[in-house]
Order: C-alpha cells, then structure tokens, then sequence
C-alpha cells in the first residue's frame, strides 16, 4: 500500500474543501497586488508625473520602496505568527487594513504622499500575505501538497482577470477601480477564515529534530545546494518578472502610444489564464517522471529566448507574441517553484519565518529592477534592459541544469 493511500484510510487526509477555499484565498491574495502594481498604480503614476521619464524615475522609487517594506514585513509577520502559535488573526488583519489603505489610494493627490500610502499599504498586505502562506504548509499534507501546488497556478490568471474586469472601459472611475480591488480580495479570502474549519494535521506542525534531519531519506529534499541553487535561480528569474510586472504598460505604450490600460490588462490576464493549464500539464508530467527541477530549468531557458525576442520587437503584434511567450515560461516557473519551496523547507517550528526569507526571492528583485531601470531605461532604452534581463534568465537556467537528478528526489 501507498503512503499516499495510507494516508487517505487513517484520516491523514485534508478535506477537498478547504483545499479548494484555500486556493481561492491565494487568489485572494494574487488579486489584491496585481491590478494594483500592473496597471492602477503606474496610470496614476502617469497621469501625476510629467513625462515618460519622470514616470519610468517614480516608479522605480515605488517599487523600491514597496519591495523593502514587503521584505520585511513578510519576514517579521511570518516569523509574529510563529511565535503566536495562529495565523488567522493575522491574516484577518492584514486583510483588512490593507484594503482599507488601498481604498485610502484614491486620496492621493500627488506622488510623495502615493508612496507613503504604498509604503503602508505594502506592510498590511504582507501581515496577510505571509501567514496565508504559511497556512499551507501547517495544513497539507506532503502527499497532497500536488494539488494545492496546482491549483495556485490559477492565482496568478485569477490576479490578471481581475485587473482586465476592473479595467473594463466604461465599468469604473480610477476610485471605482479601487474599490471593486478591494471587494473581490476579500470575497476570496474571508471564505477560508470563516468556513475553512481544516483537519487538525499535529504532525506538520511538530518540530524536527536534528537527527531526523540527518536522516539519510531526507537529505536529497533538504540539501543545501539544491535549496541554495532553487532560491538563487527563483531570484533571478524574478528579476525578469518584476521588470514586466512593473513597465509591461509603460513598453507597451513606448511601441504604441495607442495601446491602453485596459488593452495591456487583457493581453496580461489572457496569458496567465493560458498558462494553468499548461502549468497544471507540466507539473504532473514532473510528479509522474521523478523530474521536479527539469521543468523549471527548461522555463528559465525559454524566458531568456523570450526576453531577446522582446527587446528586438519594434511593433506592437511582435511585441505581444514575445510577451506571451515570457509569460507562459515565467507563471509555469514560479507556480512549480511555490509546490517545491512547500516541500523542502525542513522546520515546521519556523515556517513562516522561513518561508519569509524564502519571500525575499519576490522582493529583492524589485529593489534589483529599480536600481537597473534608473540606469538603464533613460541609457539604453528597453532593448537594453531585457537584453540584460535574458542573460540573467539564462544563469538561472544554467543553476537548475546542473542539478545531478539523484538530489531532485523529494
């Protein structure tokens, strides 16, 4: 018999419900920053600043601003969690004040006080978003964790689908959008906080010891090159994503002025809902074939093809056929990523703080992106810039490649 199915007979199981309510929540969390960051943020940054450059400079400070506040505080709520032994709470207050403060948004009448609210607003996102992901690893079992990794690839294509609803012409003022933003996150994520009710799993949350750790069964899953090498490859690659998380609009409308808010929310959301199914196809063929990391290294090889068709692209049809390609590889990445980073982090005592720092891989590379596009976008112009961002993709590449296949047993 199975592990798998010995699980199932001796109630070691999670319901499919709360499975289902917790993939909804990470959706939650998706859409309460990717309307946001993608495309509500940077059209209020235009209509403030008084030019592309002026517009390509603030955003940077945004982003970086925002990147370090979230570093710390996915940290430091994570790690608050910990310690209080519960994660509700806090994912309950962080759900609340960070919609409150995103509400608060349409206040702003100029850029430094829209950095401060973003500031703000990226402290109380975190205080959610962090022990939400901690909740995972406290209430799936390793045997299911496959699915719950799945179904977070719908995260990212439900965020997009957001900001492609609230961006439809005609359905809301800039405030409205706001607003809808705020409603839809917490529609998906009080569900889990208040029908959730999860099978208590004491197991994955009894703290490991030394010995096991040891263990010769465990060390493929917890060696530290693999884990080093999974992060430094993750970091990099987001290095790419967060460049397009930020200035997709703004490239966009550099090769065609034309080219709207709502037209660049459709093209952003289309290719991450695409890309579900491709990741949910992809991650089981990883499961069946032993293969974990093999699909990851093969994504990030893509991704640097992908970035030199785009700097290469000079009208707009070129432009979204490059951009679909990156954002397939890229979601298909870093959902697979997440269903591995649940698994091999080894200390249930720490996971929220552990799983902060492995966090700052969402981060830092924001900070990374504000410092290169202050340099480079003004200098060399976007060609440049993802010209940069594709032999970074390609050292990632190169990281997950070497890999012997005997340490990617999990």
């Amino acid at each position: 018999m199975t592990s798998a199915a010995s699980a199932h007979i001796t109630g070691e199981s999670q319901s499919l419900r709360y499975l289902w309510l917790y993939a909804l929540a990470a959706a939650g969390g998706a859409t309460a920053y990717m309307p946001f960051l993608t495309i509500l943020l940077p059209v209020r940054v235009e209509l403030m600043a008084g030019g592309q450059a002026e517009q390509v400079e603030w955003l940077a400070y945004c982003f970086l601003a925002g990147a370090i506040a979230a570093s710390i505080a996915n940290i430091a709520f994570g790690w608050l969690s910990d310690r209080t032994r519960t994660r509700t709470p806090w994912i309950l207050a962080g759900l609340v004040s960070s919609c409150g403060l995103l509400l608060a948004m349409a206040l702003a009448d100029d850029l430094p006080i829209l950095l401060v609210l973003l500031v703000a607003w990226q402290v109380s996102l975190n205080m959610m978003l962090s022990p939400l992901a901690a909740l995972a690893g406290d209430t799936v079992p390793d045997h299911q964790k496959g699915l719950p990794g799945g179904l977070l690839a719908l995260s990212p294509g439900l965020g997009a689908a957001a900001g492609a609803i609230v961006t439809i012409e005609g359905l809301a003022t800039a405030d409205e959008r706001l607003a809808l933003v705020a409603v839809m996150v917490a529609v998906c994520v009080l569900p889990v906080l208040l029908f959730g009710r999860p099978r208590p799993m004491p197991k994955l949350m009894r703290p490991r010891t030394a010995e096991e750790l040891r263990d010769p069964a465990r060390q493929g899953r917890y060696k530290r090159g693999v884990v080093a090498r999974m992060w430094l490859a993750r970091f990099l690659m987001q290095i790419a994503e967060a460049a397009l998380f930020a200035y997709l609009y703004t490239w966009f409308r550099s090769i065609s002025p034309d080219f709207g808010d709502d037209d660049t929310a459709q093209v952003f959301g289309g290719v991450l809902l695409v890309a579900v199914p491709l990741t949910l196809l992809v991650g089981r063929w990883s499961d069946k074939a032993g293969r974990p990391i093999f699909p990851l290294a093969i994504a990030a090889a893509v991704t640097a093809i992908a970035l030199l068709l785009m700097a290469s692209a000079q009208t707009l049809l070129p432009a979204i056929i490059a951009y679909t390609l990156f954002g397939l590889v890229t979601s298909m990445f870093l959902s697979l990523h997440i269903a591995q980073t649940l698994r091999v982090l080894p200390l249930p005592q720490r996971r929220g703080r552990d799983l902060g720092i492995f966090n700052l891989t969402n981060t830092l590379p924001a900070l990374v992106m504000a410092g290169l596009s202050l340099d480079l976008v003004p200098r060399l112009g976007f060609p440049g810039f993802f010209t940069l961002l594709a032999g970074l993709a390609a050292l990632a590449a190169m990281l997950l490649f070497t890999v012997p296949r005997t340490d990617q047993a999990a």
